[in-house]
């Protein structure tokens, strides 16, 4: 099953946050022999969020949704959700019990030493802070250790908040929860070198040649204008070569690559090899 990732948010877009989900997502999943497939970015836009939600739901991937699922005017996400489903939204019973848990826990904070008033559950403020436990009816609820409101999961698409603090614990709940069965269930291998002297166009027929003799290798080609740094010293312009894919064909892969390499006048330098 292929993951991916929706980042949502205007102010990722208009750069007034750096995203930092994208690279932990990837750490996640890596950790847990795992990969991205896919990554969207999407702004506060209803009907983009729809859109886009309606089109991965149709997907059958894996899906990690970060952002927009809080109570303010600009949070869309879960409204956009139970539209793109064709589903209403309802009250989680659960996380409603985890928000009113929550909305205590403020209370007592905030009276201090003194003994604190009754609370009223039917405050505005605090029937405001239950549309945080909206969700398309049918929803699981994912929890959140950082101040209890939760996300949600419909099927495979999974809605966090978009604060790293809390989204980052509560996609690692998701993925050891409901997918660990999926965790190197795939043995993957990975290696390249940097090939100096070269041009891409005179190393393309070798990786097409490779791809075609180790069917389920993939070639990359991440081609360098001398700004890559390795052990504090940049590095000039090269080409950063690899393969990737099962372990023994990249293993084999590899060897012919190399080899291809030498035999069209490459400088190489393996990374691993310092």
């Amino acid at each position: 099953m292929a993951f991916g990732v929706i980042i949502i948010g205007d102010e990722i877009l208009s750069g007034r946050r750096v995203d930092k989900h994208l690279p932990k997502v990837i750490e996640l999943l890596n950790a847990r022999g795992l990969a991205l497939a896919w990554a969207e970015y999407v702004g506060d836009d209803p009907e983009r969020i729809t859109a886009t939600l309606k089109r991965t739901f149709a997907s059958g991937d894996i899906v990690f949704s970060t952002g927009g699922i809080g109570a303010t005017p600009d949070d869309h996400t879960r409204q956009c959700a139970a539209q793109a489903l064709g589903t209403p939204l309802e009250l989680h019973p659960e996380a409603a019990e985890l928000i009113r848990a929550r909305i205590r826990e403020m209370h007592a904070a905030s009276s201090g030493s003194n003994a604190p008033e009754p609370i009223d559950f039917e405050a505005p403020e605090n029937l405001h802070r239950l549309n945080m436990g909206v969700f398309p009816r049918g929803a699981a609820i994912i929890p959140n250790g950082y101040n209890k409101i939760p996300g949600f999961s419909v099927g495979d698409h999974h809605f966090v908040p978009g604060f790293p603090v809390m989204a980052w614990p509560m996609i690692e709940w998701v993925l050891d929860t409901k997918y660990a069965h999926l965790h190197h269930a795939v043995a993957h291998a990975e290696r390249s070198l940097y090939v100096f002297e070269l041009m891409e166009s005179t190393l393309t027929p070798l990786m097409e040649k490779i791809e075609a003799d180790f069917p389920g290798v993939r070639v990359f080609s991440l081609p360098s204008v001398g700004d890559t740094e390795r052990g504090g010293v940049f590095v000039r312009r090269h080409i950063d070569l690899g393969v990737k894919g099962e372990p023994e064909a990249v293993a084999a892969a590899f060897v012919k690559l190399r080899e291809g390499v030498h035999l069209l006048g490459g400088d190489i330098v393996e990374p691993e090899a310092g």
